[in-house]
């Protein structure tokens, strides 16, 4: 199981007579009690590695220079994404300043990972037209082997209280397919509005962002254009229509921006490096040496544990006192749990021992040296989610399976 696995990790680096006041982890002392366990600098990076390959990253991410982008569309969406991904399914509300559907709940459940994109700025030769405006997106942090559940699109439009009566308007989304040839432009979606409509504008780009992912060196851009709803219109100008197509001081929550879904064909697979397996033998080599240092509190709690019966004990990583806060933007920390005590006869009922467990604690008391006893072992994990900048320009919000402890039992 990941949350013992984790657990056994983190026990190996416990000491009481560090100097570094702050700490990243925080467990059961065995009598019912939380207590905060410092860290050594130098075992504290190594917890970090140790989680940074549990949570499939090979490297923490680059910080975060620009403190507004904290508040710009992208991360405020995701935000609102994580938020509906925490309330109960039967009852999540799809109330959203981004005006999250069925459609989106449904691409949301069942994605693995979303990302979400800026659009930057990014010099490329004009296309002919040029009424219309240039989208750029840096798709080069997308994870490969993940299948890709959707993208869209999101410009916002502001009402245009210039233009009257009110007007119908089509919105058309191009993908740029070459700036100096016959075939510029391909149609990837349009989108019927008002000029009196605000709010938020969803566009299809599934097929456009496939195609930049397997080939980058086509990732030339999109083209937005925009026509009155009459035959043989003229386009007009972007800002016409109150398209918001580029981030201005202040206006930064309403920047166009791109999000994909994927779905993780491998969920529960872990990349473990070289460093990690290295990692391993110098806690191996620790285990063995462990009596040369004055004091471990685990192993006295481990002792203390031994009497007491199978139940979920605390087990807590801060985020913040790794100070990852610069990159995570939610949760504070991962509340993994873990279980531990003794399976022994008779098994109550709030032990949740299987049947198999019953058989098996009956037979270890006939003959104990040929059976042991049933393991105290997770019943029930569930999975966390973690909102986090992939680079100044990029966010992502990522699914982790089975990392959190909810109950145990005797198996």
């Amino acid at each position: 199981m990941i949350c013992a696995k984790l657990f056994l990790i983190l026990s190996f680096f416990v000491l009481m007579d560090c100097k570094d006041p702050r700490t990243a982890l925080y467990m059961d002392n065995g009598f019912d009690q939380t207590t905060v366990y410092p860290l050594s600098r130098q075992e504290k990076r190594e917890v970090e590695h140790e989680i940074l390959n549990l949570l499939g990253l090979s490297a923490r991410p680059r910080h975060v220079t620009n403190s507004t982008l904290k508040g710009g569309s992208a991360p405020r969406f995701l935000l609102d994404v994580y938020k509906s991904m925490l309330d109960n399914p039967r009852s999540r509300s799809t109330r959203s300043e981004f005006n999250l559907g069925g459609r989106d709940l449904q691409s949301i459940d069942e994605s693995d990972v979303i990302m979400s994109f800026s659009s930057l700025y990014h010099h490329v030769s004009g296309v002919r037209h040029e009424r219309g405006k240039r989208l750029w997106f840096d798709v080069s942090e997308v994870p490969a082997g993940e299948t890709i559940v959707g993208v869209e699109l999101r410009i916002y439009q502001m009402t245009n209280v210039s233009i009257k009566p009110v007007t119908g308007l089509v919105v058309t989304l191009y993908q740029v397919l070459d700036t100096d040839g016959e075939r510029e432009l391909e149609v990837v979606d349009s989108v019927n509005t008002t000029s009196s409509n605000e709010g938020w504008l969803l566009f299809n780009v599934t097929r456009a962002f496939a195609s930049w992912v397997a080939i980058p060196s086509s990732n030339k851009g999109l083209y937005l254009s925009v026509h009155l709803n009459t035959r043989n219109a003229h386009e007009m100008r972007t800002e016409e229509a109150g398209l918001v197509t580029t981030a201005t001081p202040g206006s930064e929550e309403r920047q166009p921006f791109m999000v994909a879904f994927f779905k993780a064909k491998n969920p529960e697979k872990r990349v473990r490096s070289r460093r990690t397996r290295e990692a391993e033998r110098r806690r191996r080599k620790k285990s063995n040496d462990e009596s040369s240092y004055p004091h471990n509190p685990l192993l006295s709690t481990a002792q203390h544990l031994s009497a007491r019966s199978c139940q979920l004990q605390t087990l807590y990583v801060s985020f913040q006192d790794l100070a990852w806060q610069d990159w995570i933007i939610s949760p504070d920390g991962y509340g993994a749990s873990y279980c531990s005590g003794e399976c022994n006869f008779p098994l109550n009922a709030h032990m949740n021992a299987t049947n198999h467990a019953i058989v098996q604690t009956l037979v270890h008391l006939m003959s104990p040296s040929s059976v042991p006893k049933p393991c105290c072992a997770p019943t029930k994990l569930q999975s966390i989610y973690v909102l986090y900048h992939t680079d100044p320009y990029s966010v992502t919000l990522k699914k982790y399976h089975n990392m959190v402890v909810k109950s145990c039992g005797c198996h």
